[in-house]
C-alpha cells in the first residue's frame, strides 16, 4: 500500500482536494494546516484503506477545515463504513454527494462498485437502491452490503 498522497487545486472558487492511497499514521501533516479558499470538494476515489491511526489523523484534519463547507465525492465503501461507525469522522459542515455501493456474484466471484450520485440514486427523502446490477461478464450481481446499515449515513 502507498501512503496518502494528495493534490490540491482551485476550481470555481472551491478548493479541490484529491486523495490517493491509504489514510493511516503517515497522514500528510501539511493537510492539518490546510486553509481552504471557500468551499471544499474532497475526491476520495483512490483511497484504498483506513486504519485506526488514520481515523485519528482524519478527525484532526476535519477539525482544521471545519469552517469550510465540504463536499465528498466518489467515497469508497471503506470511507462510508467509517462515517457510519465513528462519531465525528465527518462534521456537520460535510455532505457526501457521491459514493460507491458494492455488488457481488457468489458463483463467478465477480464484483462491481456502482457510483450512487445525489439527485439520481439518492436525495432529500429518497433512496433508490438497485437490488442487483449486471456485471462486466453479463452476470447478475447482488447488493453486497446490509442496506439498513450501509445507507445509515444518509439519514444523519
Amino acid at each position: 500500500m502507498s501512503k496518502l498522497q494528495f493534490t490540491q487545486a482551485n476550481e470555481n472558487g472551491k478548493t479541490v482536494l484529491t486523495l490517493n492511497g491509504q489514510i493511516d499514521e503517515s497522514f500528510p501533516q501539511e493537510l492539518h494546516g490546510l486553509k481552504p479558499a471557500g468551499d471544499m470538494v474532497i475526491n476520495l476515489d483512490q483511497v484504498k484503506m483506513i486504519n485506526s491511526l488514520g481515523i485519528r489523523e482524519w478527525i484532526k484534519f476535519m477539525g482544521t477545515v471545519s469552517a469550510a463547507k465540504i463536499e465528498f465525492v466518489k467515497a469508497p465503501k471503506i470511507f462510508i463504513d467509517q462515517v457510519n461507525m465513528v462519531q465525528g469522522f465527518i462534521t456537520p459542515n460535510c455532505k457526501i454527494t457521491s459514493f460507491y455501493v458494492p455488488y457481488f456474484n457468489e458463483d463467478s466471484n465477480a464484483e462491481k462498485n456502482v457510483l450512487y450520485s445525489q439527485g439520481k440514486e439518492f436525495g432529500e427523502g429518497f433512496l433508490n437502491v438497485a437490488g442487483s446490477v449486471k456485471g462486466e461478464d453479463g452476470s447478475e450481481l447482488e447488493l453486497d452490503v446490509v442496506e439498513q446499515k450501509y445507507f445509515k449515513f444518509l439519514k444523519n
